[in-house]
């Protein structure tokens, strides 16, 4: 009877192995060790690749302790400019508004002022002034030169020659303080009467606009008047703003590198203190440090709550790893190290951490390659039942 009770086991056994019923993790899982969970986890590069894993070798890495403090992302104060009038006038044109991206020398907005008409109009009296002093003089040289006028009429002529010349920078410099440029000094002689009234306003620095405060048609200036027209901010780099303890502020010094993370953003930032104040704040008995961090991409938005890293001291270890790559099984820390036939669940210690890698103290020898991601699939195919169940 048991014998026969055996054969049909044996024949059931045959038919569904013969259909597919069998899994195939069980026919591709190693020989199960005495608690029933395979060994290895059977898996060649295709498999691995449709299943997104990514590997990393496991190598010396420089480890650093880090005093984590609360800071907040502000703008670089030097990348701020406020964009004001020098004279009285008119907004007759808005050419960028709130939120556009400008560039050095790019004109924001034309003003109409008299004050810059009457600036023109005299620089262009007084260089054309000039140029017929300019050419009595010469003419008196040449006469002087040739004995048909005296000398005192010649020194005479070359004084007022000089006069004139100063006249004319006056005049220039005066244009130059009401921000007009260089290029438009120049073309002020051929520029229409209908132009002399206005004036450009200029961007002093490439960035964005972060606030317009003023309207066409707003008179704007002296007298009470708003003198603001924008604010351009340049987002490029950023400064985080960090708040440390008494107790902790031996530890921090300028240049010190620092991990940025917030809430929200999966990959962290990387700075470095550039100011560590001497003084402390009187209601937190907290000092002010300020780092440093480039923001090209723009996610480090001014006002966002931020979480640093202080790296304090640094430590070289012999192994380190990305810590995606640690999965907790059985209670245990383990790593997924690949093997010729797929992976091996392998029970590592843990030393240090530092931001996305942690140091391997035992259980893993540098050279080794281990998975990083995607390592939950690898532990939930250690959790399914072996062949004993």
């Amino acid at each position: 009877m048991i014998l026969a009770n055996r054969s049909a086991v044996a024949i059931v056994s045959a038919l569904l192995a013969i259909v597919g019923v069998i899994p195939q993790a069980f026919a591709q899982s190693a020989p199960a060790k005495p608690d029933g969970k395979p060994a290895v986890i059977v898996m060649d590069d295709e498999r691995i690749k449709l299943a997104e894993i990514k590997l990393h070798e496991a190598r010396p890495a420089s480890i650093a302790r880090r005093l984590i403090v609360p800071g907040t992302i502000v703008p670089d104060a030097g990348r701020v400019a406020h964009v004001s009038v020098k004279l009285s006038g008119t907004v007759s044109e808005l050419r960028k508004n709130i939120g556009d991206d400008v560039t050095k020398d790019e004109i924001l907005a034309v003003l109409e002022s008299r004050e810059v008409a009457d600036a023109k109009s005299e620089y262009l009296a007084a260089r054309l002034s000039n140029e017929l002093q300019q050419d009595l003089t010469a003419r008196d040289k040449s006469l002087w030169e040739g004995r048909a006028v005296p000398e005192q009429q010649y020194i005479k002529s070359r004084n007022a020659a000089a006069q004139t010349v100063m006249r004319f920078g006056i005049a220039r410099q005066k244009l130059m303080a009401l921000g007009v440029m260089d290029n438009e000094i120049a073309a002020l002689p051929q520029a229409p009467d209908g132009t002399l009234r206005s004036q450009n306003v200029r961007a002093p620095i490439s960035g964005r606009v972060a606030e317009r405060k003023v309207e066409p048609g707003t008179a704007v200036g002296r007298d009470n008047l708003e003198t603001e027209l924008f604010v351009i901010v340049d987002l490029s780099q950023v400064w985080i703003e960090l708040s440390v303890s008494p107790t902790d502020l031996p530890l921090v010094k300028e240049g010190q590198p620092v991990d940025i993370a917030l809430r929200g953003i999966a990959e962290a930032g990387a700075g470095k203190i550039m100011f560590v104040s001497p003084l402390l704040d009187k209601e937190t008995r907290a000092a002010r440090v300020v780092a440093s961090a480039p923001n090209a991409d723009g996610r480090w938005r001014p006002g966002s709550f931020v979480t640093a890293g202080i790296a304090v001291e640094r430590r070289d270890v012999p192994v380190a790893v990305p810590f995606t790559a640690v999965q907790t099984v059985d209670g245990r820390k383990a790593v997924f190290v690949r093997t010729s036939e797929g992976f091996e669940k392998r029970d590592v210690a843990l030393g240090r951490r530092d931001g996305p890698l942690v140091e391997i103290a035992s259980g893993l020898s540098a050279g080794e390659t281990v998975a990083t991601t995607n390592t939950f699939s690898l532990k939930a195919e250690l959790s399914k039942p072996g062949d004993e169940d």
